[in-house]
């Protein structure tokens, strides 16, 4: 399923920022040599996600779900001077790739890309994050945003990605698609909580901005 027609979606990255030149080397590698390229951010979210972070202006950045490091490298377009962003993905198989694109960038040491579990490693990270963006496995999204909720502070923002899942959170979820059954849930636990403020972009394949009160 595609998310927009892809003449609008042309038209769309061409009156968006251009896509920086590493960033385009790094989508060009991904689609041509990583498997289920559609995961990566592309140019258009990327620049939103970009310019939220310029927005932002965090110090901390926690992402869960690093894949070939493009996201990473768009929010830390608008860090702060003294930033640091925490990478965490379990795919050992691109960790050489994103240490690549990483070190060639103006990043380099900035960027902390760790490996494994984000279960386990989250529960014992002693830190505060201004911005946390989760765009990992979609059936532990909630228990992510329970894990990460009092490391943020208030005023922090957190961004879920792939929210609206191609569309399948409008129909009748399938037996077994637990991916699609958590989104839901999830979804429906975030507008109840009282105790951030949301909004669910059509960006893409859905992208929720959270602001903690």
């Amino acid at each position: 399923m595609e998310f927009i027609a892809q003449e609008l979606d042309d038209y769309v990255c061409a009156h968006s920022e251009n896509e920086p030149e590493q960033l385009y080397r790094l989508n060009r590698d991904t689609n041509l040599n990583v498997l289920r390229p559609r995961m990566l951010s592309g140019h258009f979210q990327g620049r939103v996600l970009s310019m939220l972070s310029h927005m932002i202006k965090p110090r901390r950045i926690l992402e869960i779900g690093t894949y070939t490091g493009y996201s990473a490298l768009c929010l830390a377009e608008g860090m702060t001077d003294d930033g640091h962003i925490l990478t965490l993905d379990k795919n050992e198989e691109l960790e050489e790739m994103v240490s690549k694109y990483v070190d060639e960038s103006p990043y380099k040491g900035r960027i902390e890309c760790r490996i494994g579990d984000a279960m386990v490693i989250i529960p014992a990270l002693d830190e505060m994050y201004d911005l946390v963006f989760i765009d990992a496995d979609k059936a532990n999204y909630l228990n992510y945003y329970n894990l990460i909720f009092d490391k943020v502070p208030s005023g922090g923002y957190i961004l879920l990605d792939n929210v609206l899942w191609s569309g399948k959170v409008l129909k009748e979820v399938e037996e077994g698609d637990v991916d699609t059954a958590a989104l839901i849930e999830l979804n429906k636990i975030i507008h109840e909580d009282e105790r951030v403020q949301e909004v669910l972009l059509p960006v893409r394949d859905g992208l929720t901005i959270i602001r903690k009160k």
